[in-house]
């Protein structure tokens, strides 16, 4: 008889070098791998040969990176969600495109299960497994994390030297990693007592210090339309390229560096060091290009649903009704969000240079001390003035008609 087949969310990383011996020898799988490339640069490289070695029957490379950029970073980035103010969503929106790529392969290949090599302790498995149940709720779900006797990365280094698996790491260098086209985030080690400041100079890998950045400041324009960027200094360029070029100047100037202590979904916290050296970069240039562009009661409202949107993308519920309404919302918002912005780089700084747009609400007639006659008078204020504050008005006469009874 032939046998069941599972599809393993593979990276070459430790956890799932180590997945594909451990299904075959708990399960009597037929395993195939899949790598979702989403910008994990030579972490692919060799990857298929590596997989194989392991025990896998097949390995999937799918570059996924333009779709991952077009449809889940962009999105994310135009409704102007960060989480907990520093977070801006790198690993947590990527989860989702690899998770649905999986469905379609498993579905392919007619596997009963879908396995992942998240812990128990994170939010990835949230991520993954959602997705999964919203996209193909028949599958089997296999977390090794949550049932096997391995209880660390250095039991799992012991559990590879002993089946002879290739890994890429050593007890020595055990930071838990993750890269792909929008950022680097680095957990794990030193990093896990707040009380240490990181080790930047060995950390960082798209990014220098910024004590080590250029000492004279750069300036780059970004065009954006609709509130989706699309050029970089005039010159027009497709997502992917527009991102990866801003991540190595934002490297370049020491941009984009986030440390934060976060609440993980899971009900821990957690610490971990982020680089987003383009995605910071564009944030602050969408930012500012809505100071421009939308009135106050949009500018307000939308701050508040990022708020919600971050959580809905850090959560793993990409595919739900609520994070979809939102992005057809902030379609709607974002529809003047046109223009250019200029944005000062220094020592791991962005400052905005100054913004236009031909949709721009500022209006000099009006905003000037002038009097601008027609649109806005200095006397209708004082009507303006005199109804705003009718409701305090009343209220402390009341409290003095009250204490002058006392």
């Amino acid at each position: 008889m032939a046998k069941e087949k599972v599809v393993l969310a593979y990276s070459g990383g430790l956890d799932t070098s180590i997945i594909i011996s451990w299904l075959i020898e708990n399960y009597g799988y037929e395993v195939i791998a899949v790598c979702g490339d989403v910008g994990q640069g030579k972490e692919t490289d060799g990857l298929e040969e590596r997989a194989k070695r392991s025990g896998a029957s097949k390995c999937y490379i799918e570059d996924l990176r333009d779709e991952y950029v077009e449809d889940y970073i962009f999105p994310t980035l135009k409704a102007g969600a960060v989480y907990e103010g520093k977070y801006l969503l790198g690993t947590s929106h990527a989860r989702p495109i690899i998770a649905k790529r999986l469905v379609e392969i498993a579905e392919k290949e007619g596997a009963v299960a879908i396995c992942h090599g998240a812990t128990g302790k994170g939010n990835d498995q949230v991520r993954f497994e959602l997705t999964i149940k919203a996209l193909a709720p028949h599958l089997k779900i296999i977390a090794p994390w949550r049932i096997w006797d391995i209880k660390s990365r250095e039991d799992a280094v012991d559990y590879a030297e002993a089946h002879g698996i290739e890994i890429p790491v050593t007890k020595k260098e055990l930071y838990s990693r993750d890269r792909n086209i929008w950022h680097i985030s680095h957990e794990g080690m030193d990093l896990e007592d707040p009380a240490n400041e990181p080790k930047l100079d060995s950390l960082l890998k798209l990014t220098v210090p910024p004590e080590k950045a250029p000492e004279e400041p750069c300036y780059v324009k970004i065009g954006f339309e609709k509130g989706v960027p699309v050029s970089v200094d005039g010159e027009k360029l497709a997502p992917r390229p527009l991102v990866e070029k801003l991540n190595e100047l934002g490297g370049k100037y020491g941009v984009g560096i986030a440390d934060i202590v976060e609440d993980r979904l899971v009900g821990m916290k957690s610490r971990g060091v982020y680089e987003t050296p383009g995605g910071t970069i564009l944030y602050t240039a969408l930012n500012e290009l809505e100071y421009l562009c939308l009135d106050r009661d949009t500018q307000a409202f939308k701050r508040q649903a990022a708020i919600k949107f971050s959580e809905l993308v850090y959560d793993g519920k990409w595919f739900t009704p609520l994070r979809e309404s939102l992005s057809a919302m902030v379609d709607v918002m974002e529809e003047t969000v046109t223009g250019e912005v200029c944005l000062k780089l220094y020592k791991g700084s962005v400052t905005p240079a100054g913004a236009t747009s031909p949709y721009s609400l500022y209006n000099e007639d009006i905003a000037s001390f002038g009097d601008s006659h027609e649109l806005y008078s200095h006397k209708d204020s004082e009507g303006f003035i005199n109804l705003f504050g009718l409701p305090l008005k009343v209220r402390a006469m009341m409290n003095r008609k009250n204490e002058d009874k006392q």
